[in-house]
């Protein structure tokens, strides 16, 4: 693969929990972002950076001053989620000797992104084995390739969040069971025995996701017409 092109990093700010009125010491950034590389394939890009405030460091410094910026791209295999190939990029590092830990990252491939990743990770590139922001950066990377699952299905279904049986037609509980298997106890809404889990193995309708309200609700659509299949 080539050089990973770095993109921007946002800067987020939450009305509902401001910023404190305090000297800032320090800013860590997680970004991490996915594409539809083909109809198989998922690209996600991670990127962590750190950074000193002004002035911190080097007296009458008028910028931030960058201390590590890492970026990570995975390729995936959809709908198996397993790791296909792995590039690691060092932009900002503190010493020469850290780029020589890269390679290792290749470990990654063959890996299912989806159970047990996070363990896998700590296992293959914890402490002395990898860098710590990059596993760190992992961690982060994880969860938003599982969630680009509903947005693959979305492409395939044509706006419909999830791969549809014919009309008519009922999915199995083989098929169910395939499509909860990437949320089954992943928190406690989809424990194996919740609420959520049982109506969808019943075939029940489940209420559509808040911000799907909260959106259709703003384009005067009923949210009742959004597909009852959240698997």
């Amino acid at each position: 693969m080539n050089k990973a092109t770095p993109l921007p990093l946002p800067v987020v700010h939450s009305n509902a929990v401001p910023e404190p009125d305090l000297p800032l010491i320090h800013d860590r950034t997680y970004t991490a972002r996915s594409y539809r590389r083909s109809a198989n394939e998922i690209l996600v890009r991670g990127q962590l950076k750190d950074q000193k405030p002004p002035g911190l460091f080097i007296a009458d410094d008028p910028e931030p001053m960058a201390i590590h910026h890492m970026v990570v791209d995975l390729i995936v295999e959809y709908p198996t989620m397993t790791i296909t190939d792995a590039t690691v990029v060092m932009e900002v590092i503190p010493h020469t000797s850290c780029t020589k830990v890269t390679d290792h990252y290749k470990q990654l491939i063959g890996l299912s992104i989806a159970r047990g990743f996070s363990h896998k990770v700590r296992e293959l590139f914890g402490g002395p084995r990898g860098c710590s922001h990059t596993t760190a950066l992992l961690q982060a990377m994880a969860p938003v390739a599982i969630q680009s699952i509903w947005s693959m299905r979305a492409i395939d279904g044509q706006g419909v969040p999830a791969v549809t049986p014919p009309a008519g037609l009922k999915p199995t509980p083989e098929q169910i069971e395939q499509r909860l298997a990437h949320n089954i106890d992943s928190c406690h809404v989809w424990s194996d025995n919740s609420e959520m889990v049982t109506r969808i193995r019943n075939g029940d309708p489940t209420e559509p996701p808040l911000w799907i309200q909260d959106r259709m609700a703003k384009l005067e659509l009923n949210p009742e017409q959004w597909p009852n299949d959240p698997t």
